[in-house]
Parts: structure tokens; C-alpha cells; sequence
């Protein structure tokens, strides 16, 4: 039982992680590198998802076009507000946003991040291998044959390490990805 709980929830932080470095760009646009942006939606706070369709024309324009005209305004002060540095251009039906090449300095900017989001993604399958291995040894405590725990304890690092393994993998294939010129 506690095994397949750990395992979920080590897939799922793997999940994450994947999740965080489609976030991070390597120089090709993305509709995802708009995912944590928000709009006021007439009053309400509204993922720019909801709000507009997000697509790529080509490999360096990302396109919004609102479902509502009189969203444009509000999508393009969202962008020039927010962290990513995007400067968008309004044509009075869509927003549409160039995204310049990339210097190396920046490169090596990003695949800082990028380790840092593999290093937290590790850390939440650490720490969940330590919470099972307590569980485990709690059962030991309540009369559970001891090698039965040390057993499922193996079973867990083997766990670890493949979900860590996973998490190292896509670091080095978003390394690549960035990297690319």
C-alpha cells in the first residue's frame, strides 16, 4: 500500500517538474509560456487561457486572439506587467508577440533555472521517499516483521532513484533544448 502511494506521488512530482520547464523558453514559442499569466476578466481574475485563444504562427510569434474584442487591451497590459520580458504587439484583433533569439548569456540564464527546477523536483521525491520509509517504520513499531520493512525500504530507494533518474533525464533533454541554437 505504502508503495503505490509513493510511486503516485513520485510520478506525479516528475509530472510537475516536466510541467515547470515548459514554462521556462528555450527560444521557440510556446502557448504554454503563458500559463501562470492572468487577465481581469470584468472583475475576476481569469488565466489568459480562458480568455483568448493562444497559438503559434510560426517557431518565433506567439498569437492571443481574444474571444472578445475588448479583451485586447487587458491581455496586452497583462504582458507588458508581467516577469517574461515580451514585448506585445496589438493590431486591433489579436495580440501577437515576437520572441527574439536568444543570447548565450541568457542560455545559461535559463538552464540555471531549469537545474533549479530539477533540484526541486528531486527534493519533493526525497522527501517523499523519507515520509514512507517513517510510515514503514511506524508499522515496525506496531508489530511488522522487521525484514518485511527493510524489504519495502530497498523497494522504496529503487523507487528514488528511477523517479530521480526520470527527473535527470528531462533536465539534460531541456538542457539540449535551450542550448540549441
Amino acid at each position: 500500500m505504502y508503495l503505490d502511494d509513493a510511486e503516485e506521488t513520485m510520478e506525479k512530482a516528475v509530472k510537475h517538474t516536466h510541467h515547470e520547464f515548459g514554462k521556462i523558453r528555450a527560444g521557440k514559442a510556446s502557448p504554454s509560456m503563458l500559463d501562470g499569466l492572468t487577465v481581469d476578466y470584468y472583475g475576476t481574475i481569469t488565466p489568459i487561457a480562458q480568455v483568448a485563444n493562444i497559438s503559434t504562427p510560426d517557431a518565433r510569434t506567439l498569437m492571443i486572439a481574444p474571444w472578445e474584442r475588448a479583451m485586447i487591451s487587458e491581455i496586452e497590459k497583462a504582458i507588458k506587467h508581467s516577469d517574461l520580458g515580451f514585448n506585445p504587439n496589438n493590431d486591433g484583433v489579436a495580440v501577437r508577440i515576437n520572441i527574439p533569439a536568444m543570447s548565450e548569456d541568457r542560455r545559461k540564464t535559463l538552464v540555471k533555472q531549469a537545474q533549479k527546477e530539477a533540484e526541486v523536483g528531486k527534493v519533493s521525491i526525497r522527501n517523499i521517499r523519507k515520509d514512507t520509509n517513517e510510515a514503514l517504520r511506524k508499522l515496525m513499531k506496531d508489530g511488522v516483521p522487521e525484514d518485511e520493512v527493510k524489504k519495502a525500504e530497498v523497494k522504496v530507494q529503487t523507487l528514488t532513484d528511477k523517479f530521480v533518474k526520470r527527473t535527470d533525464e528531462l533536465l539534460e533533454a531541456k538542457e539540449k533544448e535551450i542550448m540549441t541554437v
